[in-house]
């Protein structure tokens, strides 16, 4: 019976994940710091090469729940406006294991002597992979015996961002193109038919600096999320800088999880953080939350850059 059970909760984390996730519907909780996965118009602002990897482990104890590995560069191209980046991202949840690789390009005006608007856009593929036989499935008649191997889709994307020392704010649309994750085909033949269709997804990002004190700075930030057919979600934080070295903060996920923070800026081009969420819902019952890690290093080309930080 518990056997069962298990395999029944896989199986729904699975189906719940095909209908509603997708790199383009990201759950992180750092996501201040983890902008270009969602906007292009991000690439080449840190004025750096910037190199970032996160690791996401949600549900932790509940068999089949959902894993992810971020990684994304980005750098300003010269002395020009134009910045290129990279977004590699993989997503694991029952027995499907997707795989996303974009390239980002901006192009960055300066409005005013502090602020700056980049526009952006972003090309690349998702990899789908998918063994049913990890549902240990019985009947052999069933439509989730045959494997998914490879299935390909392309991505387009979009996305605007302004920007200062102390203030943020992006509006993106990370994939415009509405494709399947399974190609129609007749069940009568026990294939897979098309059950899950990616759709548009609005993200808006804001946040700003402020200065409580010569060594304390509050950074609070808000992440909002629209998708077609789905409740509105919005992701609050509010995060203390202290010394420009430690970070610690609280934030909350609308009607889904409250969660803790804490960053370590170990030297002016390291950057550690850690995050950890906990389930409002009826949820919590069956895992002991969710964490994630986070790794940022950036090499400066102007070292006058190290002096004047950016905190997002």
């Amino acid at each position: 019976m518990k056997k069962c059970y298990v395999i029944l909760i896989s199986l729904s984390l699975f189906c719940v994940s095909l209908i509603s996730n997708a790199q383009q519907d990201p759950q992180y909780t750092q996501y201040m710091y983890n902008t270009q996965v969602v906007n292009p118009a991000y690439a080449g602002s840190m004025e750096a090469l910037s190199l970032g990897l996160l690791y996401r482990s949600q549900w932790v104890g509940l068999d089949g729940a959902p894993k992810n590995f971020t990684f994304t560069g980005h750098t300003p191209v010269g002395y020009s406006n134009v910045g290129l980046g990279l977004s590699l991202v993989r997503d694991e949840i029952g027995p499907s294991e997707e795989t996303y690789a974009n390239i980002d390009f901006s192009y960055t005006l300066q409005t005013s002597d502090r602020g700056k608007l980049a526009f952006g856009i972003k090309a690349g593929a998702s990899f789908l992979n998918i063994d049913f036989t990890q549902l240990n499935i019985s009947d052999p008649g069933d439509v989730f015996e045959n494997n998914v191997d490879n299935k390909v889709n392309l991505q387009i994307g979009a996305g605007a961002y302004y920007y200062t020392d102390k203030f943020y704010a992006g509006l993106s649309v990370p994939n415009f193109i509405e494709s399947s994750h399974f190609d129609q085909a007749s069940i009568e033949n026990a294939d897979v038919s098309a059950i899950s269709k990616e759709r548009l997804h609005y993200f808006f990002i804001t946040g700003y600096v402020f200065d409580i004190s010569e060594n304390v700075k509050f950074k609070p930030a808000v992440l909002t999320k629209i998708v077609t057919g789905s409740p509105l979600q919005i992701d609050g934080s509010a995060n203390f800088l202290f010394y420009e070295r430690f970070t610690l903060g609280a934030a909350y996920r609308w009607s889904a999880a409250w969660s803790a923070l804490v960053g370590f800026q170990i030297t002016d081009s390291l950057m550690l953080g850690f995050a950890y969420d906990r389930e409002t819902t009826d949820l919590a019952k069956f895992n002991d939350g969710s964490y994630e890690v986070y790794l940022r290093f950036d090499i400066f080309k102007n070292k006058d850059r190290i002096h004047t930080p950016r905190f997002f």
